[in-house]
């Protein structure tokens, strides 16, 4: 009598062939979650700004923070002021402030710029390395990719 202790090809190729095809299942479903998880990381930040733009325009006597350069923008974001917008570090004479403890990157932006603000009138939203936008005409914050502009 023969003892067979082993596999035969056939049953070999069978198994690699549902294993090839399980992955093919597989596979997409979690390259879509890394996309979700940076759509929702992109609108929880944008949200987060937001409120802290509009909570900064309340304490600085109705004023947006300075859209002289994209890092004045984010200084003034991420740092202690007073009512007229000057940085400081003594809590009793800069009492307002940090809005942000760290300024976001815009996650479907790459390179050096992804936290950066380009600031605009809207005619050119999209355009660009920076990552954010602020629309100076209607103090519109936005991110700055073709495909998320209307958020």
């Amino acid at each position: 009598m023969r003892n067979n202790k082993g596999f035969t090809l056939v049953e070999i190729l069978i198994v690699v062939i549902i294993l090839g095809i399980l992955a093919a299942i597989v596979i997409p479903q979690f390259t879509e979650a890394s996309n979700d998880a940076r759509e929702s990381a992109l609108a929880s930040d944008l949200q987060t700004v937001r409120s802290q733009l509009e909570l900064y325009k309340v304490q600085h006597l109705e004023n947006y923070p300075p859209t002289t350069s994209s890092d004045v923008f984010k200084e003034k974001l991420t740092a202690r002021t007073n009512s007229a917008g000057t940085v400081g570090t003594d809590p009793d004479d800069y009492p307002y402030g940090p809005y942000l403890q760290k300024f976001p990157s815009n996650p479907f932006k790459t390179g050096t710029d992804a936290s950066a603000v380009k600031f605009g009138d809207g005619s050119d939203i999209g355009a660009g390395d920076q990552g954010w936008y602020f629309n100076t005409s209607t103090k519109k914050f936005s991110p700055n990719d073709a495909d998320h502009t209307g958020l």
